[in-house]
């Protein structure tokens, strides 16, 4: 009992402040979005901001249950944690239910149970085992492509049960992969793909094939002292032509109606002036009422609980996807600021606590759980502001969802256990 006290006292401080405070944020603006102007009851779990406070409490339980298990353990079962979540993902197919075209929940009573929410934290664990395992040598192609399946499996299963906005999510842990070192050709690689695929939908594959590929010519023909040179241009010519054609082939066959739509925003692709018309009262719809709601909060804010837009239920989702827009319109540009500063610093605290760590376990699982969290809130914010595509995924600690709130806050206690054990190891 003494020990866990003295842990206990080992925790990072900053880090659980900044917890409270966006869960806070959370539970008060969930509160804002979807009371509609009637008596605030908390007892009654049929209400939104009801349920969420449950989450909060039972999510501030499991944190602390979380620290207070011993750090080895986390190590030492990662491996059976990442095949436990795998085989309850693959479950999905034959019990889950289908919300929003996605299958991805268990249906538990009254409640919805998300798995790949916590599928995030078995395998930035499991990554985090891999790595610091001292055979591992990420320079060493069999290792690197272990790897790649271990962060590759989940999101094979999790496209395939049409959600992709959290399949995008585990991309992020390849800033983890070049911390440790791995080749920067890797990271190189996933931002050429990006480009190569938005500027074949921009103009066209053919189009972005040819000049790409002259750009690589060039490149090679006129550097001198390049070894495999023929077998470069060659292998690169074709990573371009199946990048650009590729995306054309999975934008006209694979993707479905909502997610060419979320695309054709995003990029501006749509040039039919009836159709816009038309996605403007559809899919355009909750970003344009988004936007209407930030800028209607001016730089200070209607006040708590005063935002027209925000209590007339104006804004779809506002309560999760876009609870951002709460923010905007109840506590204006500063309050927006003061939110975004807040992940800010706990994203920069934790990476500059997982330097400090003495065990790469504990350094990678950091830089994990800051890249997760760093992620949802870039994509989440942009997806509000119009800057990223409308993909639904959660901001997290505001966003309503059991789900998503207890795997974010198991997430972070867990780092926050690691890091409170560092003074220990050697």
């Amino acid at each position: 009992m003494i020990g866990q006290r003295k842990n206990i006292l080992k925790l990072d401080w900053v880090i659980i402040l900044l917890y409270f405070l966006l869960l806070g944020f959370g539970v008060g603006n969930i509160l804002s979005s979807s009371i509609s102007g009637e008596e605030v009851n908390f007892l009654d779990l049929s209400n939104l901001y009801s349920k969420q406070l449950l989450y909060a409490l039972i999510s501030i339980f499991l944190g602390f249950i979380a620290i207070s298990i011993e750090v080895k353990f986390y190590e030492r079962f990662s491996s059976i944690f990442y095949l436990i979540s795998l085989i309850v993902l693959l479950c999905l197919f034959l019990f889950g239910k289908r919300v929003n075209g996605a299958l991805s929940w268990f249906p538990i009573g009254g409640f919805n149970l998300q798995p790949s929410e916590f599928v995030k934290i078995t395998v930035a664990l499991a990554v985090s085992k891999y790595i610091s395992d001292f055979q591992t040598d990420l320079k060493n192609t069999n290792d690197q492509l272990k790897l790649f399946l271990i962060i590759f499996i989940p999101i094979i299963i999790i496209v395939f049960q049409n959600d992709t906005g959290s399949s995008i999510v585990f991309f992020s842990l390849f800033f983890v992969l070049y911390r440790e070192g791995i080749s920067q050709n890797y990271v190189e690689a996933i931002f050429s793909i990006i480009i190569l695929a938005i500027l074949s939908l921009k103009l066209s594959a053919s189009v972005t094939a040819s000049v790409s590929i002259s750009f690589i010519l060039i490149y090679y023909l006129f550097k001198r002292k390049v070894r495999n040179k023929i077998i470069k241009i060659i292998s690169l010519s074709s990573l371009c032509l199946i990048t650009c054609f590729g995306t054309i082939y999975s934008y006209d066959n694979i993707l479905r109606n909502h997610q060419k739509n979320y695309i054709k925003v995003w990029l501006n692709l749509e040039k039919d002036p009836n159709k816009i018309k038309q996605m403007e009262r559809t899919i355009l719809y909750n970003l344009n009422e988004s936007k209407k709601a930030i800028s209607s909060g001016g730089l200070t804010g209607k006040g708590y609980l005063k935002g027209t837009r925000t209590m007339g239920n104006f804004v779809p989702a506002q309560h999760s996807d876009y609870i951002f827009s709460t923010v905007g319109e109840e506590w204006g540009f500063f309050g927006s600021v003061f939110i975004i500063l807040l992940y800010t610093i706990l994203i920069i605290r934790i990476i500059y606590l997982s330097e400090n760590q003495k065990n790469k376990f504990s350094r990678v699982y950091g830089y994990c759980t800051a890249s997760i969290l760093f992620i949802h809130f870039m994509i989440n914010i942009g997806m509000v502001l119009g800057l990223t595509p409308t993909i639904g995924i959660p901001l997290p600690f505001l966003s309503y969802g059991g789900s998503s709130l207890i795997a974010f806050t198991l997430l972070l206690s867990i780092f926050l256990r690691l890091d409170g054990n560092k003074k220990n190891e050697w």
